[in-house]
């Protein structure tokens, strides 16, 4: 099904606007596959210290990069970059030294670079008893934003990896879908949640309704539900297994999330869990070991070391053009119930992370302000049989629980005319595209918007939610399964691409399926956020 017309790919495929990455970045990319046991490195080991779990970088601004590493054991990590290949002349950064404490992963900040300009790096860890043992350089690029507007850029999103029983099968090569989004050579990659799925193990095979059978990499810690710091290291250390995610990783700069699965489905702070696969049933235990796991696995900057506050949401700025906002409507919300309360301070956002975005809204100068929400606002995402887990819960009239807090923040946005607002989510394992205008909503005091929605990844595809009429939302596109947790093998694997355009400003947006089809276009102009044509 496509409400959009497919639309050809820019001539260039954003290859003139980059430096084409040669098989000697790659061959660095794709190092050794690492051990499936999971275990911990041993402290003290023979020979040199090896960073099999591939580099990445996080959080890309015109001047600053976040550079991460797994090593083998205890190790001083340096990084050098350079403007070429060759690594000529390059500059040396001296990072921590890793160890059990974090995993044995590191991250070193790169600051003062060249805006706009390629960046080529490399990893090398040092034993730090012996200086004559490092490691085999691991290399990786990236391209810092740009500091004037008259420089394209192109970014993709999608989330959900790996859930639902579906992890890495090697008969089908593993995360092909990273190759896929790798070839589009973007500036960065926004995961917008659901990095792992702590609550669904794998099972070596799993039986096909055509009678064949799917095959799953398994290791020890995706044997059961997550609960134990060192079972969430190991839920993502498992995707690092795969040679594509760690190629794009080296290649693309991340911008990266969580939502429930990072801990469990559809969960809140304060929960007691009545499910008899968890010893530990206090959730905000689970969630407490789980936001470490993720600080020590992803490039984020708010997150500690960096900053002891332990934030996921933030702002990264990426030039005159585009500003995302990185929210967290997990970690702050209220308990999951029917959502028709008539009042709401602390929402699914917050009061402080409320106030935090409507100021930064406020403050930003970029053309466009991307929304990166880790859910919808208009569907209706149900928790049980009676309590919604987003922000909708059905009833189109005036706003009513976790919706007055959104009724608030779109209000604020339209009365201090904050232009170029644009929504991107996952969550809910299809894609569409969802327009909110004042004209159809039972809440009118907001400007229109556009929300667009891409994923899973290799997770279980589900059919359309229903959508909430409080905010007035269409949905001229939308494709999804029939049936609930359909196998990647069906299909319904997608990303979204966003492209902006230096000259114009203009944005366009494409709902993407793996395998190359375009479903879905739209064309925003800077100012005109709303309309509704193309």
């Amino acid at each position: 099904m496509s409400h959009g017309t497919p639309h050809s790919e820019p001539s260039d495929g954003g290859v003139l606007r980059r430096t084409v990455l040669r098989g000697s970045l790659l061959g660095g990319a794709a190092v050794a596959m690492p051990t499936l046991s999971g275990a911990a490195p041993a402290q003290a080991r023979a020979g040199r210290p090896e960073a099999r779990w591939g580099v990445q970088v996080g959080d890309v601004t015109a001047s600053s990069g976040l550079v991460w590493v797994r090593s083998d054991r205890t190790a001083r990590m340096v990084v050098e970059t350079s403007a070429t290949e060759s690594f000529r002349d390059p500059r040396r950064w001296v990072g921590p030294v890793v160890g059990p404490g974090t995993d044995f992963t590191g991250r070193t900040a790169l600051r003062g670079l060249p805006s706009g300009e390629q960046v080529h790096y490399r990893v090398t860890l040092h034993d730090p008893r012996d200086p004559r043992r490092s490691s085999r350089p691991v290399e990786g690029t990236f391209r810092t934003a740009p500091s004037g507007r008259r420089e394209s850029l192109r970014f993709l999103w999608s989330g959900d990896l790996a859930g639902q029983g579906w992890g890495i099968n090697p008969d089908r090569g593993g995360y092909t879908i990273f190759r896929e989004m790798r070839s589009l050579n973007p500036d960065f990659f926004l995961h917008s949640g659901d990095t792992i799925y702590a609550d669904s193990p794998l099972s070596a095979t799993v039986e096909l309704p055509d009678g064949s059978t799917w095959r799953n990499i398994t290791v020890e810690e995706k044997a059961k539900v997550a609960e134990t710091l060192a079972e969430f290291r190991g839920n993502f250390r498992y995707n690092l297994i795969d040679d594509h995610l760690r190629a794009f990783n080296a290649q693309v700069p991340i911008v990266a999330q969580w939502d429930d699965h990072e801990v469990l489905n559809n969960w809140y702070p304060g929960e007691i869990l009545d499910d008899e696969r968890y010893t530990e049933k206090n959730v905000s235990t689970l969630a407490a070991r789980a936001r470490r796991a993720f600080s020590e696995y992803f490039p984020v900057d708010t997150l500690p070391p960096g900053d002891e506050d332990g934030r996921v949401y933030r702002v990264v700025r990426h030039g005159p053009l585009l500003d995302v906002f990185v929210l967290d409507m997990r970690q702050y919300r209220n308990r999951n119930s029917p959502g028709t309360q008539p009042k709401d301070p602390q929402g699914i956002l917050g009061e402080r992370q409320l106030r935090w975005l409507k100021r930064e809204l406020s403050r930003s100068q970029a053309v466009w302000k991307v929304i990166a929400s880790d859910m919808p606002i208009g569907l209706v995402v149900p928790d049980g049989d009676t309590d919604v887990e987003a922000v909708a819960q059905g009833d189109p009239g005036a706003p009513l629980g976790r919706e007055l807090q959104i009724a608030e923040l779109l209000r604020h946005i339209k009365h201090r005319r904050i232009t170029g607002t644009l929504w991107l989510t996952t969550d809910v394992h299809y894609t569409s595209a969802q327009h909110y205008s004042p004209e159809r909503a039972g809440f009118k005091d907001f400007a229109p918007f556009w929300e667009f929605i891409s994923g899973p990844m290799m997770a279980g595809g589900f059919p359309a939610l229903k959508m909430d009429g409080t905010f007035g939302p269409t949905q001229p596109f939308v494709k999804a399964p029939t049936e609930a947790n359909t196998p990647p093998e069906d299909g319904n694997q997608y990303f979204g691409q966003i492209d902006i355009d230096g000259d114009s400003g203009e944005l366009t947006v494409r709902l993407r399926a793996e395998g190359g089809e375009v479903l879905f276009t739209r064309v925003l102009k800077p100012g005109r956020v709303g309309q509704l044509a193309g």
